[in-house]
């Protein structure tokens, strides 16, 4: 199938051709109709990717802050990196789509396969919608006009937020789209609507609408709209313009009545007079998106509905209030449609986007499409037949880190497979993989994969591992393991009579600081004591690796590998843990914890794992103290030893072991003999991470 995205480095739009979308739980399967291009944000985008990188910075002040704490922590080329590597993500365009349901996923009621739908899905020949963002298309009402659903509420949130009343006077400062839509809205409410524009063609077809509407540049907005408001001022204002500088918050606050509401919907300065406001008592608020449920992912990503006696309107519901208000005539999309051109034409929109006189621009798709799950990219013809790997999973460990060092150590990709297909496609292209899938089971029955990478969200590793096994691959897991005690059980036992090998990602062992310190201890004849400090980061509470039935938590999810690198350090397994949280309520999820872990022979290690630090500090400080001798690795970046014969430091640029890690994992591929990491000591550490979530609800000792 085909969509459109674009190239946040270069500013290239294209038409690329990928797999279509899994069906995923929770969601609908759309062919679309038709799209609209929202010229506003669109043309936003595209222009912030043809600008320099100095422009992007400018754009983004607090991503700068972000890198310049990165650079302090990790060094600057991986820094570089990093961003360079972020710039290259392809960026699907587009969220205002109609179509006809062709896929109903597990879970999703009052749908079925034929409903024409109206949804936030992209530029796209098919798209994967959760059900709470998609809504059911009135018989009258065509593709064309229930396009503009998702723009519409937009404008309806932000009329929601001013709660106009009969007979009040709105102000839309900015006639667009959104503009347009809204002031209809509005004029259907009862409202009297006074609209500004520069754009004239705007302002005449506002007219034709039957507002008043005026030109800035000629017109005093603030005295015009005093002087239609016998001097009373404007009930509200909705700012629906876009623009860098402060004039029409400005202007809003003048014109506006005592007491009156200014909601932005919009995008401008905000440097606010604060005498505008005070002396006016205004109020002020800015609208987000679509209404209730935008970006909360219990209700857009799981389907959880805010019950509608307490949330009158949320997302979903103004979807369909747009649609009927289409359907019972109370708006007119109709007229504000410029043009409507065949996808394959879409240059025709996106070369002069924001510089011509369209309104609304229309895509029109193909009846006969490609269903696909995935496309061959002709790569690689004369790969041996040996070491092939298959990669699920195309998040950003696997784009930042993972994919460049395949690269580098010369590994053969078959498949990348990723749920929506763009990620997976554009990584596929730039490392040469043979292909591009959105279906686990393609690389899984493929007979040239040898292996597969695992590195999905925490909750599908256990069951898409023991798929790969039972199919006869070596499968590669990125951590965790398994999310839950009750799999690590299945896993444990499948294993045992596997021929196949099975591997977690716990890539620190194989760093050079850490091969060096196991050099220096050699086989202590006494216990070692290991501090580690690790400065995690914060990350939102609503972030998916926080949820237990998702994420597992970062206990499981990350400080596995410091519990397994301590092991691996010692030379010893788990035998006992002890944890404790900063706060009092205790939760399984906690992520600011001290771990104690007891090895069987008697060593014990101290890991401190916080998410409440600064992250301009070293994010991973590891103390080795063994027999008169203390080593200190600082970030794996340097290395200091006291009273260690023939050695006192090393330095290099920051190496985690992942290199290294792959490229011992190619090798046994290819060659054969011991797995990498033997699966007692896997399967011990993951066993050693529940037990210190364990601990944290008994307030006790837990035996691994």
């Amino acid at each position: 199938m085909k969509q459109i995205i674009q190239n946040l480095k270069t500013g290239e739009t294209i038409l690329e051709e990928i797999p279509r979308p899994e069906i995923k739980k929770g969601h609908l399967l759309i062919k679309t109709h038709r799209s609209l291009v929202s010229a506003g944000t669109e043309k936003m985008l595209v222009e912030f990717g043809k600008s320099s990188l100095i422009s992007k910075a400018r754009q983004q002040p607090e991503k700068v802050n972000q890198v310049l704490d990165k650079i302090k922590a990790d060094g600057l080329l991986p820094t570089l990196e990093a961003v360079f590597n972020k710039l290259e993500e392809p960026l699907p365009l587009g969220y205002c789509n109609a179509g006809e349901v062709i896929g109903v996923g597990e879970g999703v009621e009052n749908f079925k396969v034929g409903d024409r739908v109206a949804s936030n899905g992209p530029h796209a020949e098919i798209v994967s919608v959760p059900k709470n963002l998609v809504a059911k298309i009135p018989d009258n009402v065509s593709y064309e006009e229930a396009s503009f659903t998702v723009i519409g509420a937009i404008g309806l949130q932000g009329i929601r937020l001013a709660s106009p009343t009969l007979g009040e006077t709105v102000v839309v400062s900015g006639l667009g789209l959104i503009g347009l839509i809204t002031s209809e809205l509005l004029k259907a409410n009862g409202c009297k609507v006074i609209g500004f524009d520069v754009d004239e063609n705007k302002i005449q077809l506002a007219k034709q609408k039957g507002f008043q509407a005026f030109n800035p540049s000629y017109t005093d907005p603030v005295k015009t709209v005093l002087e239609l408001t016998s001097d009373i001022g404007a009930d509200a204002v909705i700012i629906t313009a876009s623009t860098k500088g402060n004039e029409l918050i400005s202007q809003a606050a003048k014109m506006s009545r005592k007491r009156g509401r200014i909601i932005l919907v919009g995008v401008i300065g905000l440097e606010l007079n604060r005498s505008d406001f005070y002396e006016k008592e205004l109020s002020f608020q800015v609208s987000c998106s679509y209404g209730p449920g935008r970006y909360d992912e219990e209700y857009e990503k799981k389907g959880i509905d805010y019950p509608l006696p307490f949330v009158r309107w949320t997302e979903k519901r103004n979807f369909e209030t747009i649609l009927n208000s289409i359907a019972n005539g109370s708006i007119d999309v109709k007229s504000l449609i410029t043009e409507v051109i065949e996808l394959d034409n879409f240059q025709k929109i996106y070369r002069h986007i924001g510089e011509n006189n369209s309104i609304a621009s229309i895509l029109k798709y193909k009846e006969s499409i490609s269903l696909d799950t995935s496309i061959s990219l002709k790569t690689n013809i004369t790969n041996p037949t040996k070491g092939k790997i298959s990669v699920i999973g195309a998040g950003n460990f696997t784009k930042m880190i993972m994919m460049p060092v395949l690269k580098k150590i010369n590994a053969n990709i078959r498949y990348i497979v990723s749920a929506g297909g763009v990620s997976g496609t554009y990584l596929a292209k730039k490392y040469k993989a043979e292909y591009s899938s959105t279906n686990f089971e393609d690389a899984l029955k493929d007979k040239e994969t040898d292996a597969l990478i695992i590195t999905t969200r925490h909750h599908l590793h256990a069951n898409m591992l023991m798929k790969g096994i039972k199919a006869g691959k070596h499968v590669f897991v990125e951590k965790p393991l398994a999310i839950f005690e009750s799999e690590l059980e299945e896993i444990e036992k499948l294993i045992k009579d596997s021929h196949t090998s099975l591997t977690v990602g716990f890539n620190r062992r194989f760093s050079p600081f850490i091969i060096k310190a196991k050099n220096i201890l050699g086989n202590p004849s006494e216990p070692v004591n290991i501090t580690m400090n690790i400065n995690a980061g914060f990350i939102p509470a609503n972030h998916w690796v926080h949820d237990r039935n998702i994420g597992g938590g970062r206990i499981i999810g990350e400080a596995c590998h410091f519990i397994d690198l301590a092991g691996f350090i010692a030379a010893s397994k788990a035998a006992e843990v002890m944890s404790s949280a900063l706060t009092k309520e205790i939760k399984e999820a906690s992520d600011n914890v001290s771990i104690i872990v007891k090895y069987e022979n008697g060593s014990q290690a101290v890991i401190n794992y916080f998410s409440n630090g600064h992250k301009s500090y070293s994010k991973e400080k590891i103390e080795i103290y063994s027999q008169g001798r203390i080593l200190i690795i600082d970030n794996f970046r340097k290395m200091k030893g006291y009273g260690c014969r023939n050695f006192s430091s090393m330095s290099n640029s920051q190496d985690k072991g992942h290199k290294e890690q792959f490229k011992k994992y190619l090798e046994f591929l290819i060659s054969g003999g011991k797995p990498i990491i033997p699966a007692d000591e896997i399967i011990n550490s993951t066993k050693a991470s529940f037990a210190a979530v364990r601990s944290l609800k008994s307030h006790q000792w837990e035996k691994v």
